[in-house]
């Protein structure tokens, strides 16, 4: 009887210490458990105009990518932790990305604030006055303008698996993880794409 009382009690303290020593918070992917909910809310939403979404069943932390703003001065994916982001990674030569940037502007103008930025990040690495003069050409106002004049965040995506062509984008939660991606074009300024975008800032 003694021997099987110690098994207990052995086991008892192993279960005690597993959940005191691992993090309450976390989920995998070095994420909290938060961005597992908020992936699980966005889930049932990529549909309709967001159906080329995919939801990350195990969000992660975004990659470090760095860039410029219109300045020229640097920075990078994490300093805009503290608001959920739409990363959006194009250049002047892609149709797509040409197609799509008036919705990304409108989504910036309707959506943005302190809790939600489209960061839409140009690629071009020759002629970069090019990209000013089609931004100017299409009459985006709302948008920052950052830059990659050395396509190395193009790179990046690309060897993760992210960026097999042009325009990718990312959707990042508050805390800096990254819960949903897309290839290829969207229609950002439709009602689906709207009800995603308010689930993520939401989150």
């Amino acid at each position: 009887m003694a021997p099987a009382v110690g098994v207990v009690l052995g086991i008892a303290a192993l279960a005690f210490l597993y959940a005191t020593l691992k993090p309450p918070d976390k989920a995998a992917g070095n994420c909290p458990a938060a961005s597992g909910a908020l992936a699980a809310r966005l889930a049932p939403l990529a549909r309709g105009d967001a159906a080329a979404v995919t939801v990350a069943s195990d969000p992660r932390a975004a990659m470090p990518l760095a860039f410029e703003r219109a300045d020229g001065s640097k920075t990078t994916l994490a300093d805009f932790r503290g608001r959920a982001v739409l990363l959006n990674v194009w250049a002047t030569w892609c149709v797509p990305c040409r197609a799509e940037m008036p919705a990304l502007d409108r989504l910036q103008a309707e959506k943005g604030g302190k809790d939600f930025e489209v960061v839409a990040v140009n690629v071009d690495t020759a002629r970069l006055e090019r990209r000013g003069a089609f931004l100017d050409g299409i009459g985006v106002k709302a948008l920052a303008r950052y830059a990659d004049p050395s396509g190395d965040a193009f790179e990046t995506l690309r060897k993760d698996g992210k960026a097999l062509g042009l325009p990718v984008s990312l959707l990042i939660d508050k805390d800096g993880c990254e819960v949903a991606a897309v290839a290829g074009a969207l229609k950002w300024d439709s009602a689906d794409a709207a009800a995603l975008i308010g689930a993520l800032k939401g989150g």
